[in-house]
């Protein structure tokens, strides 16, 4: 018996590892990895970009701009010619990055991360998108400098305009129809390309 005892101890012994070892176990690798991915922190990330505008819609209308952060947005500037003199031209940052389209209805309509409605920039609800109008000079060039406010360059937040189009508008935005502003049809378009 008492030989039989050492044996039935380590035969115990070896039943019981060989279940626990074919028990399913529980993943050990990091809470981080299971979990949602996090929202992407709303502020840029890059530090400058450019939009090479190419015409639309039969236009003669192209430009060249950079966009950098500035203050609770981006600031857009550079030049724009082929417009009619002395004309009045809105300017938006659209949803896609996909002018591809001969109306540039590829780019879709406009950024609207925050879902408002179309508006003034500065004067209470608008687009992420919507900017002030540009005036052309008597030569038809028009000299960007404007803004886009509750936007991010770079970072892959919401609200980030990185690969977005920037839309030249036939016409002036009246800043109150929605959505557009009645600008009329696109007549140059660009995508945002970060440069560094």
């Amino acid at each position: 018996m008492k030989t039989l005892t050492p044996i039935l101890l380590v035969a115990s012994v070896i039943a019981l590892s060989a279940c626990s070892s074919s028990a399913p176990t529980k993943s050990t690798a990091p809470a981080a990895a299971t979990s949602t991915p996090t929202t992407p922190a709303a502020q840029s990330t890059a530090k400058s970009a450019t939009v090479n505008l190419a015409s639309a819609s039969g236009s003669l209308v192209s430009g060249k701009l950079t966009i950098v952060p500035m203050g609770n947005g981006v600031h857009l500037t550079g030049e724009i010619g082929g417009l009619s003199p002395g004309s009045t031209h809105a300017i938006h940052i659209h949803e896609k990055g996909d002018c591809s389209a001969a109306d540039a209805s590829s780019a879709g309509g406009h950024f609207n991360p925050s879902a408002q409605p179309h508006g003034k920039v500065g004067s209470g609800a608008h687009h992420g998108g919507d900017m002030d109008n540009l005036v052309a000079n008597a030569e038809g060039v028009a000299q960007v400098n404007a803004h886009a406010e509750g936007v991010t360059l770079g970072g892959g937040a919401a609200n980030d305009v990185a690969g977005k189009a920037v839309i030249v508008h036939a016409a002036a935005d009246d800043y109150r129809t929605q959505p557009t502003g009645n600008a009329g049809g696109r007549v140059a378009c660009g995508v945002i390309t970060v440069t560094r």
